[in-house]
């Protein structure tokens, strides 16, 4: 395996070596660990949540290590990414996803200062970063919110100025995720609040599509919704854990059970439960799981979900075996994590779920 696969968190030895920490198994994580270290640590335009020096140090600290040397390394990572957006904002473009997003970008860079022992001053220039986001921008004499990007949202999708991207592993609901979370450990800056309300009102009116289009956006009627998947990484389930996030840190019980409603909806729809293909985490029923058990645990009427934690569960116990891949995200080792429910190492920030 090359370097870069070990150092990954979502496939590489690093995430495989999270089920063992989480299991209290440090011997049987320490080998993954080094396996993960063996080529060196990225501190490059690469380095990420899920990858290099940021992936190493959320992953040591799952087992309560600290390294400052990396922690050095992922601060350079952070103020470099902070530059680099400054320079796009004052240009005056469009981000890229990479930018912003929770696999890529700075949302998973702030997750991780988040949960980081003590306080980073660079936390504070993540979530300023975030909130920025909320404020339109004139393109080619066109308004459009500020985390529109020019890319395509998929390899196999082409489209015509640019997308909003919803999700939360790649969209806006990861930026909405991390400022409520951020709220909730009374971590603020200015304009936290309204950005929180401004991302979370898109995703109500839109949230119901993986991505928007130019196209969309100026249809005169709103577009067409056909029946997805429901995953963590896309569809109904991660966007209605955002949704829910950001109303309990406005303190808004409408707007949650607004977003509980939605995330119950999609649960009973055989349609899409159908479109689930396998028990992973990122987008099959492992991440099903994890997303309702976090839902339901801040529920006013946890009940409602019993049933549909029941039949995840079931599933992800039947399709466990079926993942051909070792790691975290699409593999054994995520899914694993999620059938065993216990979060004690609080593995689930990476999927900004608490």
């Amino acid at each position: 395996m090359s370097a870069l696969a070990t150092q990954a968190l979502a496939e590489g030895a690093l995430g495989q070596a999270l089920l063992h920490i989480e299991r209290a198994d440090l011997a049987g994580a320490h080998p993954l660990l080094q396996e993960a270290v063996s080529g060196g640590v990225s501190t490059g335009s690469n380095a990420s949540l899920y990858h290099g020096a940021p992936a190493l140090e959320f992953v040591l600290g799952r087992a309560g290590r600290v390294d400052r040397d990396v922690q050095a390394g992922v601060d350079q990572v952070v103020a470099a990414r902070l530059a680099a957006a400054r320079r796009r904002q004052q240009e005056g473009r469009l981000p890229s996803l990479a930018e912003f997003d929770l696999i890529s970008g700075l949302t998973g860079l702030g997750a991780l200062l988040l949960v980081r022992p003590g306080s980073s001053p660079l936390l504070e220039e993540v979530l300023t970063y975030l909130v920025s986001l909320a404020r339109p921008i004139k393109i080619d004499g066109r308004m459009l919110p500020g985390w529109w990007s020019p890319d395509t949202p998929t390899h196999e999708v082409e489209v015509s100025g640019g997308h909003s991207n919803n999700g939360i592993a790649h969209g806006i609901a990861g930026p909405l995720a991390l400022l409520a979370l951020a709220a909730r450990r009374s971590f603020h800056v200015d304009g936290q609040r309204e950005a929180i309300k401004t991302f979370a009102t898109w995703l109500e009116e839109f949230g119901g599509s993986y991505w928007i289009t130019l196209d969309q956006l100026t249809a005169d009627e709103p577009p067409r919704v056909s029946p997805s998947r429901p995953s963590w990484c896309y569809g109904d389930l991660g966007i209605a854990r955002a949704l829910q996030l950001a109303a309990l840190a406005l303190c808004d019980p409408a707007r949650r059970q607004k977003a509980e409603d939605a995330a119950l909806a999609a649960l009973l729809d055989a349609d899409r439960l159908g479109r689930v293909s396998d028990a992973s985490l990122c987008h099959g029923w492992a991440g099903i799981l994890t997303v309702i058990t976090a839902i339901a645990a801040d529920s006013a009427t946890p009940g409602r979900f019993t049933t549909s934690i029941q039949h995840a569960r079931q599933r992800l116990a039947a399709g466990l075996g079926d993942l051909t891949k070792p790691g975290f995200l699409e593999g054994r080792a995520g899914a694993q994590l999620a059938l065993e429910g216990s979060d004690l190492t609080g593995w689930t920030c990476a999927l900004l779920l608490h």
